[in-house]
């Protein structure tokens, strides 16, 4: 399914017969175990309530019923912001269309059809011109990473959906003004991630995905545990999707997931890492299918959520 409300990019939501509730798409939450996570965990997890995903892209057109709606605690989007302009006003403006459509995957909670962290609250912030960068947006960048710092604790912010790339082929970090705030973040323990490409190179990612402090997320087959899309030695993550735009939205909504899990176990996270962000990405390699990639004689760790929430409650 492609059409103007499910852009190049965005997983298409599975039509389905819906209930109780549905995944946004079946066969990517089958792969990823979120699923069954969801069943395993019910009435134990609270799949993102109280925990806010902030979503840097191109803007949101927020009369989208999916970010129209009311919660039992509050509205699923708490707080917007525009890094362009200065002000509240996220709206996309043309060439920008992507925005509005990133967070499905993550936070829809709308008629049965649910997203990862379907109960979690959402900032959207317009960052960017347009989601493919088509010239340097760093320091507008750079000011909604620091947008974040600065709101994060009002409005508990955990995750950050760094969804812009530049469609590069970028072995190691490209130096910018966004670096100090990605360690700023990372220091802090949040997480924050960006789609590889989707180009299928197989000789380096997107910025800002490449950046040391900023965790980059490549993409598997729905369907099949099977690589694509932009690799290289670099890739933090593999998640089942059409387009790493996805496959960075489910892992960042998966880290919600998991900071829940670690906090109602008291698991002992300094184990794995300095930090919390660290400390998640570790047990998601840790818990994850083994990926081999021919084209590159690289190994790579695909995302799986029930073996990484097993890991942290012990089962």
């Amino acid at each position: 399914m492609t059409s103007e409300k499910y852009p190049e990019g965005i997983d298409p939501q599975t039509t389905v017969s819906l209930s109780s509730g549905a995944p946004y798409n079946a066969v990517s939450f089958a792969q990823m175990r979120v699923t069954d996570a969801w069943k395993k965990y019910d009435g134990i997890l609270s799949w993102g309530k109280g925990q806010c995903l902030a979503i840097l892209d191109d803007g949101c057109k927020l009369d989208d019923p999916a970010w129209q709606v009311k919660m039992p605690w509050g509205k699923k989007v708490i707080a917007t912001w525009n890094s362009i302009d200065g002000n509240e006003d996220c709206r996309p403006v043309p060439p920008g269309y992507h925005g509005t459509s990133v967070g499905y995957p993550s936070s829809q909670n709308l008629n049965g059809v649910r997203g990862v962290a379907y109960n979690n609250f959402v900032a959207q912030v317009r960052c960017v011109s347009v989601v493919h960068l088509k010239q340097d947006e760093s320091k507008t960048m750079a000011a909604a990473l620091r947008w974040v710092i600065d709101n994060r604790k009002r409005l508990n912010i955990t995750a950050v959906n760094l969804s812009p790339l530049d469609d590069q082929r970028h072995k190691e970090p490209v130096p910018t003004v966004i670096d100090s705030k990605l360690a700023e973040l990372r220091r802090l323990g949040i997480w924050v991630s960006a789609p590889a490409g989707n180009h299928h190179y197989t000789d380096g990612i997107g910025w800002p995905a490449c950046q040391d402090d900023c965790f980059s997320i490549g993409g598997t087959i729905p369907g099949k545990h099977e690589i694509h899309l932009d690799r290289w030695s670099n890739i933090d993550l593999l998640v089942a999707a059409v387009a790493t735009s996805s496959s960075n939205a489910y892992a960042a909504a998966c880290s919600q997931v998991l900071r829940e899990a670690i906090e109602k176990t008291g698991y002992c996270w300094q184990s794995d890492s300095k930090n919390m962000a660290e400390a998640m990405m570790a047990i998601f390699q840790k818990t994850g299918v083994p990926i081999h990639d021919p084209a590159t004689g690289l190994d790579f760790r695909e995302l799986d959520l029930l073996a990484a929430l097993g890991s942290v409650f012990n089962i």
